[in-house]
């Protein structure tokens, strides 16, 4: 199931065109938390796209959960997002 959402997750952002994105299921740390009695995940989703550039950390947000919005709060009951523009690093790791 959560490999399942994690791809669903995945190919929604990929809209993004992130140039990195990684996502982690950490439902097993909230075990018996109201949310997690349904089925429902929590996610931490780390995301750098060219997209986010010039944007607040609010509107950065907002795009991912604008992706996302439709899966919440029946299959994702938590998402903890870090989104990122490139930077100099950034773009110099991904190329190697």
């Amino acid at each position: 199931m959560s490999t399942d959402r994690i791809a669903v997750i995945r190919e929604r952002l990929a809209g993004l065109e992130p140039i990195a994105l990684d996502i982690q299921d950490e439902s097993h740390l909230h075990a018996g938390h109201a949310g997690a009695q349904g089925g429902a995940g929590h996610y931490r989703v780390r995301i750098v796209a060219a997209c986010f550039r010039g944007l607040s950390p609010v509107a950065r947000h907002r795009l991912v959960y604008d992706r996302l919005n439709d899966l919440m709060p029946h299959a994702i009951h938590a998402l903890a997002i870090e989104a990122q523009a490139p930077t100099k690093d950034v773009e110099t790791s991904q190329a190697q």
